[in-house]
């Protein structure tokens, strides 16, 4: 789900694969194959990725199973088409999307459940990843910073520089209750068009790994925490469909 005043996902999409241009896409693929693995128990390779972005992980994941991706952002997709001809990729918000199959694996990274604003979002959510889950299936999610991880007034600086131009993103942290609330200022600067800057902030929902648990085991799925996940450093919160509906909602 993103918001619709993001600039992050909407005006500065084709910025996006620059900001995260130090992230290592192929190995964090192999991680989460790995993790799919150890947890699931569907025996196929239909995996969806949602809040896919640009397509950086479902360009690795490929390779190896039958994907799809979900994306609020228009601006997203039409980078992800560009690099993933002939995937399907849907325009939809993570709460509510409806399609017409079921998956051994779901994905959701880089943080995007952050973006919902209240815990009944996260149960809706996690619901209709279980939803498309297939019995046995897994849902892998990255969540956002845990309170207790949360810096206030911290200042976050990335650079990137190639041929196609230069980005900058400043970033400053506060916190406002449960919510952090961070202050990005962009700077693009372009051959043939300058420099652009653009300013925005993000309201991100803070939730202990203990309380995000006990929301996806709400939900149906066998639901744990693992706290080595991907580089970020935020762990992944993992779970399992079970294969009868009498199953243990919580491992």
């Amino acid at each position: 789900m993103t918001p619709p005043e993001s600039l992050q996902f909407y005006r500065l999409a084709g910025s996006y694969d620059a900001m995260n241009a130090r992230k290592d896409y192929r190995s964090e693929v192999g991680q989460l194959e790995a993790i799919a693995r150890q947890f699931g128990r569907s025996g196929g390779r239909a995996w969806l990725d949602v809040a896919c972005g640009t397509g950086r992980h479902l360009e690795f994941l490929r390779r190896n199973h039958t994907v799809r991706g979900v994306d609020l952002s228009p601006e997203m997709l039409r980078v992800a088409r560009g690099r993933l001809p002939g995937v399907p990729l849907t325009i939809a918000d993570m709460r509510s999307f409806r399609l017409e199959q079921q998956f051994d694996v779901v994905t959701c990274l880089f943080s995007a459940i952050g973006h919902l604003h209240t815990e009944r979002d996260l149960e809706r959510t996690f619901a209709n990843f279980a939803r498309h889950l297939k019995p046995g299936g897994v849902a892998i999610v990255e969540p956002w910073i845990d309170p207790t991880d949360f810096h206030r007034e911290m200042i976050h600086l990335v650079t990137h520089q190639d041929p196609a131009g230069t980005f900058v993103r400043l970033a400053y942290s506060r916190r406002r209750g449960d919510h952090s609330v961070i202050r990005y200022h962009y700077l693009i600067g372009e051959p043939g068009r300058g420099i652009r800057h653009f300013e925005e902030t993000d309201i991100g929902l803070l939730v202990s790994r203990q309380r995000l648990v006990q929301i996806m085991a709400r939900t149906g799925l066998r639901a744990r925490f693992l706290r080595r996940g991907l580089p970020s450093g935020r762990g992944l919160l993992v779970g399992i469909k079970p294969r009868s509906a009498t199953a243990s909602a919580l491992e």
